[in-house]
């Protein structure tokens, strides 16, 4: 089609062009001021799939038994070191030493064995609980020592151990934790004002605290576009790690009191089919709906050209990616021949719950005008995220199409559960996911995954669009935030001021 979309509004450059001040910090020395696009619904990781939790708690608050660095790299954390046996089933971790909760308590290895079996407990509400399925027993032989015993070898268990989901609790406070979060980290909670901000201090007792330049830092939410540019702007924030207002990104390019990277996530961008409901549980209909997006017009129009699109579920910066945007490639003609064999020659009508998010509001907006030229009418519907999201289509998948950012790492096993919210049920799939995950040799397991991307490609269980960048700008003095987010964290460890 030549087709020309113009979703940014006239007045949002110069809305936003509004001081060249010198640009100060927007609290004291010491103090960072950050903000975030979405406010978490709690602050325990372990009891839901919002990103926004794991964004404000990751290190922060909590730690794991290993964690993710800015590189995607797995690295120690309450564990200062471990041995695997040689039938890869025995993990033997060795603790830190001297190291205490926000309360004062010391960690065990009955917290380690404490939140691990939680995690992975029948009523478990984990959102990740098969990161811990493989894991037969965990045994506690004496305080400073956790043995994890293994179903069977599973090649990507330190980095599960790496994911938000993951962290350690004490019992004594696990029941409190959503709104006063206890963990090891190197900040302590210290307040939230509910759609205002969250408070942390520097946690005095934390085994690195030398290390630790912040004396406090101030998680911001602030939803609308315009006005996140307009504070960092303002100096009212220091930083925005993910900028919502892509079209805006090149100003502050120009502007030298900022830093900008356009760095990467792990947040593929797909519009959700629930395949249970007709028409969507015909995969025709669902490589027909796939072939009408044009998906680089798509990025154009949704995200200012930035981003790149997607063919399957599998972020480009993770070893074995395949590039599968040509196997249901742009093409409305053959769409709506193949919506006619499936028995649509007239089309059909499609309702799809939009979040509030930049990129989700905006490519819906796009797919809606697309879908137009093969007779499909897709009526969007606003819901309100996470709240709404979660309850709605991630529980109890009411809903014909959706569309949200899925910013786990390395998630491609989410198409092999059943009850997940893309009512996806495929026995290939679940197959190819079973080898993956007990599959220690790297060479193998990236043939997998290939093979994993190859089957949604193909079948088509979601609509797969691009992957969202990471847009950060903050204040030209601060050092050590993370250019790429290949976890969901705002890691603000190793940030200072200079």
């Amino acid at each position: 089609m030549p087709r020309s979309f113009h979703l940014v509004p006239a007045l949002a450059l110069a809305g936003v062009i509004i001081s060249t001040l010198a640009l100060g910090q927007a609290a004291g020395p010491g103090t960072l001021t950050l903000a975030m696009p979405i406010e978490p619904p709690n602050l325990d990781p372990t009891t839901g799939a919002a990103a926004a939790i794991r964004e404000v708690t990751y290190r922060n608050i909590y730690e794991g038994l290993t964690r993710i660095d800015r590189s995607g790299a797995v690295q120690p954390a309450l564990a200062k070191s471990w041995t695997l046996s040689d039938d890869g089933l025995t993990y033997r971790f060795t603790l830190e030493s001297g190291v205490t909760f926000h309360d004062g308590s010391p960690l065990t290895s009955a917290d380690v064995k404490f939140s691990l079996d939680r995690a992975r407990a029948p009523d478990s509400t984990n959102a990740q609980k098969q990161l811990f399925e493989p894991i037969a027993e965990v045994a506690t032989p004496d305080a400073q020592t956790v043995v994890i015993t293994l179903k069977r070898p599973t090649g990507l268990f330190l980095w599960n151990l790496g994911w938000g989901d993951a962290v350690i609790f004490s019992e004594k406070s696990a029941a409190t934790n959503k709104t006063n979060p206890i963990g090891t980290g190197a900040f302590k909670f210290a307040a939230w004002t509910r759609g205002d901000r969250v408070v942390l201090e520097k946690n005095p007792a934390y085994r690195a605290a030398a290390q630790v330049k912040l004396d406090k830092v101030i998680f911001r939410f602030i939803g609308d576009a315009q006005a996140q540019a307009a504070a960092l702007k303002a100096g009212e924030v220091d930083a925005m790690p993910n900028l919502g207002a892509p079209e805006l990104f090149e100003d502050f390019q120009k502007d030298p009191r900022f830093k900008t990277v356009a760095g990467s996530t792990e947040g593929e961008i797909v519009a959700g089919f629930n395949n249970t409901r007709k028409p969507l549980d015909d995969a025709r209909v669902r490589r027909a709906l796939t072939q009408a997006v044009d998906r680089k017009a798509l990025v154009d129009a949704a995200y200012n050209g930035i981003g790149q699109p997607i063919g399957s579920h599998f972020s480009p910066g993770q070893p074995g990616y395949i590039d599968l945007t040509s196997v249901l490639p742009y093409d409305p003609k053959a769409a709506k021949a193949a919506l006619a064999a499936a028995g649509y020659p007239n089309g059909f009508s499609l309702t799809l719950r939009v979040p509030q998010m930049t990129y989700a509001r905006r490519s819906a907006e796009v797919m809606a005008a697309m879908f137009q030229d093969i007779g499909v009418t897709l009526t969007l519907e606003p819901i309100e995220f996470p709240g709404q999201w979660l309850d709605q289509v991630f529980k109890r998948t009411d809903y014909d199409m959706t569309i949200v950012a899925h910013t786990e790492p390395l998630d491609i096993g989410i198409y092999a559960r059943d009850a997940y919210y893309f009512n996806y049920r495929n026995a290939a799939m679940k197959a190819i996911m079973a080898e993956v995950n007990a599959t220690a040799d790297t060479p193998q397991r990236l043939a997998l995954l290939g093979k994993a991307q190859k089957q949604l490609a193909e079948d088509a269980p979601a609509l797969f669009l691009f992957l969202l960048p990471k847009l950060g700008v903050w204040n030209a003095k601060l050092k050590g935030l993370w250019d790429n987010q290949p976890i969901p964290a705002n890691d603000v460890v190793e940030v200072s001021w200079h």
